[in-house]
């Protein structure tokens, strides 16, 4: 299932979104404000965002610049009652992917929001064909092969599979109930020493001090992320 972040002040509007793209089979989680909308992008996965401008406190577009200087790539849908030709050049230059000035029709932000994720599935082979690179570690996702300072690195098959989630989140804290799920397919809560087991042999084969680890963090009481 998709999952979907609506950054939005307006409550009404946010409930409209939300049980709209809720009754199109996303999961959609709100924030209310900028600085929780950052927050929210920063600890969970989203594949989407649907953002406002005129946010109280941290602005939209300051959730943006963020959003793209911590290098979280999902697509972004500025959501505004912007107007101005300015402020729609603003935002696709700081890396929004599609902007869209109220007042709007359902079905069109429906639209909008499938062609934006239709796309990022689209450009998916060709980023998985690349390889990944974090410190002196490369991962080439198609054939599996971990290499260490240019030696390769014998890494388990939930090993790798837990590597490649966490390069997946490109960046964002994911949790360990969110890994149980993507990686060993549970869907209910479980015990996650399994989780922190295989992130300990992960750091002794990867990270150049695995007491000090630099790329393969822990969130406190959240999760995990891995930092380029």
């Amino acid at each position: 299932m998709k999952r979907v972040l609506v950054v939005e002040d307006n409550a009404d509007l946010a409930f409209g979104l939300r049980n709209n793209l809720e009754i199109e089979g996303y999961e959609v989680e709100v924030a209310a404000d900028g600085e929780r909308g950052l927050q929210r992008a920063r600890t969970r996965r989203h594949d989407l965002v649907i953002l406002d401008l005129m946010l109280p406190g941290l602005d939209g577009f300051r959730v943006l610049k963020a959003l793209r200087q911590e290098r979280l790539s999902m697509p972004v849908l500025i959501l505004t009652a912007r107007g101005e030709e300015s402020d729609k050049v603003r935002g696709l230059k700081l890396g929004a992917d599609d902007y869209v000035t109220k007042p709007f029709g359902v079905l069109e932000i429906l639209a909008r929001v499938e062609a934006l994720l239709r796309r990022e599935r689209a450009a998916a082979p060709e980023e998985t064909a690349a390889t990944e690179r974090f410190g002196s570690v490369a991962v080439d996702l198609r054939t599996r092969v971990v290499l260490r300072d240019g030696k390769p690195v014998e890494l388990a098959p939930k090993e790798f599979d837990l590597l490649a989630a966490l390069l997946r989140g490109r960046g964002a804290v994911a949790s360990r109930l969110d890994l149980m799920r993507e990686v060993w397919g549970y869907s209910d809560a479980v015990i996650t020493r399994t989780i922190d087991t295989h992130i300990a042999e992960l750091r002794r084969k990867l990270e150049p001090d695995a007491s000090r680890p630099r790329h393969i963090l822990t969130v406190r009481k959240v999760g995990y992320r891995l930092k380029a």
